[in-house]
């Protein structure tokens, strides 16, 4: 047997300790995990955890494991929203086929999950517009998905919203720039694809009795064109609109959560014509300025919201003080002062239900809803201490952490 596996080898070393030689449905149960409502999988697919990490194990034969293997170090060398391929092993006993190893994206959920939730806030339709954004990142990068579906996309909360990933690349395929045959061929199979899988979810009385699994599944290719011309349409104005519009147009970009790359504006006697490179990885500015001043890593969305907080927080400082405070200061005292104390606060059994970061966005939002009922500024600590007592018992465990998911084995 050959191993294939990416740094840092500390990850490795454990894993090669598995029973490598035996097909992966003798495993023994003792050294697997069960994840509750994951996506269907037309391969042998099965889960295991080695120090503090969950690790997604699937058999498929070597070419594709190969190929999926080098697509998802690519994808995620260029930031594109997809799981990350860990390492492969082939040459097994037998000839068996291949076992492709990746990394269980923490914090994620299915679609089954995230229908089976009785209280969830999600619908169909916020699922397909957020695997749509998906979609088209991924056709901006010139990848082909070619096996677009809600099973092979995996869900995370971003500040009450939610971002996508792609989980299975095997039939995928990377060209330099894809023709609209291969977009509109990618976009009908995705469509049939979630038409079946949302028929699934009826029959099994996981769909709300107002949704038509058709008629959801149909309006996929309509909200893909609208997206599509959004991000890479040419716009033409008058001259004397030409700062307001390249702002406006700059705005609604960020507000569909794409970055802007290259902006080429060119004027001619009959107005000025606009055009903006989209940037296809996983938009950044946000994440790496709050990176830049606290050192934590979260998702875009919540960048942006812990970002706004920050502001508040250096404008009652300079406030207070009647000093400008630099914003690596402001930075360092809102993570010690606001952001640790209430993420220390919640308590032990609630701890894993949502990730830190989201927490802290909900408890902003929380404090926002209380403070409109008390017509005053309840502020934070009143407001975590009522979010940990009232709201966030009521959130299902997502059982989809490391911690979480060996805990619920036990």
């Amino acid at each position: 047997m050959r191993y294939l596996f990416r740094p840092p080898a500390t990850e490795a070393a454990g894993l090669l300790t598995l029973p490598w030689h035996q097909p992966l449905e003798e495993w023994d149960p003792d050294i697997l995990l069960e994840v509750p409502q994951r996506g269907i999988s037309r391969h042998v697919v099965r889960f295991t955890t080695q120090n503090g990490h969950v690790y997604a194990l699937k058999e498929i034969a070597e070419h594709l494991a190969r190929h999926e293997y080098a697509l998802l170090g690519q994808f995620e060398e260029e930031g594109l929203p997809a799981v990350a391929a860990l390492g492969i092993c082939v040459d097994r006993p037998g000839g068996q086929d291949a076992i492709l190893v990746t990394r269980y994206l923490e914090y994620s959920m299915s679609y089954r999950f995230l229908f089976s939730r009785p209280t969830g806030d999600h619908s169909a339709e916020q699922l397909l517009d957020t695997m749509v954004v998906l979609l088209v990142r991924l056709h901006l990068a010139g990848v082909f998905w070619g096996d677009c579906s809600l099973s092979n996309t995996l869900f995370r909360l971003d500040a009450g919203a939610f971002a996508a990933y792609l989980v299975d690349a095997e039939t995928s395929e990377r060209h330099e720039q894809l023709s609209p045959g291969q977009r509109h061929y990618d976009v009908d199979l995705a469509r049939e694809r979630v038409g079946a899988e949302l028929l699934d979810l009826q029959f099994g009385g996981l769909l709300p009795a107002d949704v038509d699994p058709i008629e959801v599944a149909d309006s996929l290719p309509v909200r893909y064109d609208a997206l599509w011309d959004e991000v890479t349409r040419e716009e033409v104005f008058a001259l004397e609109e030409q700062r307001y519009r390249v702002t406006e147009r700059l705005q609604r970009l960020n507000d569909l959560g794409f970055d802007v790359g290259e902006i080429e504006l060119v004027t001619t006697p009959e107005g000025a014509r606009l055009r903006v490179e989209t940037r296809v990885a996983e938009p950044g500015h946000n994440r790496r300025e709050l990176f830049r001043l606290t050192g934590l890593e979260v998702q875009e969305r919540q960048a942006r919201r812990l970002l706004n907080d920050l502001r508040a927080y250096r404008a009652s400082l300079e406030q207070k003080t009647g000093a400008t405070v630099p914003d690596t200061i402001a930075g360092y005292r809102w993570l010690a002062e606001a952001y640790q104390p209430v993420v220390e606060a919640i308590p032990p059994d609630l701890a894993g239900r949502l990730a830190p970061a989201e927490v802290f966005h909900e408890i902003l939002e929380h404090r926002w809803f209380l403070s409109e009922q008390a017509g005053h500024d309840v502020g934070t600590t009143a407001a975590a201490r009522s979010y940990f007592e009232t709201v966030l018992p009521r959130t299902p465990r997502e059982l989809t952490t490391p911690s979480a998911i060996v805990g619920s084995r036990d």
